[in-house]
């Protein structure tokens, strides 16, 4: 069994999340609009991860994740509480968009979320000082 360090995993979670921004292009060109909230979701969701365990906070769902980035981040004004909620409705799009069925996304609504999770996952890297 391999052991990572925290340093590891914060590294890991952190690639993972401008990795996974990226995807959202191609996404986009091919115009798979549920995809692509998904992976926007995906992006912002690797980026406070890592946030959480870069101050060792170990969090083990979804929801406990978006509870602590709230507690420690957005009720202390450490993070914008406008672009935050933007983690919330990306939650609950892609929840929406993976398990409801006949539903789809539409271009404008992602087109009008991509710009902001980018600038989520951009202000966690710059909160983590690693932009």
């Amino acid at each position: 069994m391999t052991n990572y360090s925290s340093d590891d995993y914060v590294v890991y979670r952190l690639r993972r999340a401008k990795e996974t921004i990226l995807e959202v292009e191609k996404h986009i060109e091919n115009r798979f609009w549920n995809t692509a909230v998904n992976r926007m979701y995906y992006a912002c969701f690797y980026a406070v991860s890592a946030l959480l365990y870069s101050e060792h906070v170990e969090i083990s769902s979804h929801a406990g994740v978006r509870q602590k980035f709230g507690e420690l981040y957005v009720k202390n004004d450490r993070f914008d509480r406008i672009l935050a909620k933007l983690f919330t409705e990306l939650s609950e799009k892609r929840h929406k968009g993976d398990y409801n069925d006949f539903f789809d996304y539409d271009e404008a609504t992602v087109v009008r979320l991509f710009p902001e999770a980018k600038r989520f996952v951009d202000e966690v890297l710059r909160l983590m000082g690693r932009s």
